[in-house]
């Protein structure tokens, strides 16, 4: 390929290696999650009701990085699922409360070996770890911030 041309190169290309790592890491996380009859996104939603308790579908989708359209269909499977509840706001009835049943809320203990188990399948040092963390939230905060 010439010169002229290298900037299109794939292995020139920043996008590349996160997408091809982030699928990585997905296919990782599958048989754990399998376990738990999660998807890697239904498991990002519960990881986000665990921490909050409660939340609505706009704050989802801001802590998710994802849009109503792919967030609506996960929720509608997780409350399928029975681990989630929708109920209308008392102070709002166009506000969607979105809340944990007793079945999401003991599910978090069956997940509690995820994190543990995906960190090992990755050889980083904690440094190495810790350094790769701040450059991609910094990536997702300036996007975030625009």
């Amino acid at each position: 390929m010439k010169e002229k041309y290298a900037a299109l190169r794939l292995k020139n290309q920043l996008c590349f290696p996160i997408y091809a790592v982030s699928n990585m890491i997905t296919r990782k996380y599958k048989p754990y999650l399998d376990e738990l009859d999660l998807t890697y996104t239904q498991y990002i939603v519960m990881m986000v009701l665990w921490e909050q308790g409660q939340t609505n579908e706009k704050f989802l989708c801001e802590a998710l990085c994802l849009k109503s359209n792919t967030v609506t269909p996960l929720l509608k499977k997780l409350r399928d699922k029975g681990y989630i509840e929708k109920t209308k706001d008392k102070d709002d009835e166009r506000n969607l409360v979105i809340t944990l049943t007793k079945a999401g809320k003991e599910l978090q203990d069956r997940a509690l070996s995820v994190p543990e188990c995906i960190a090992k399948e990755f050889h980083l040092t904690q440094d190495e770890a810790m350094e790769l963390y701040r450059i991609l939230y910094k990536l997702l905060d300036e996007e975030k911030n625009k």
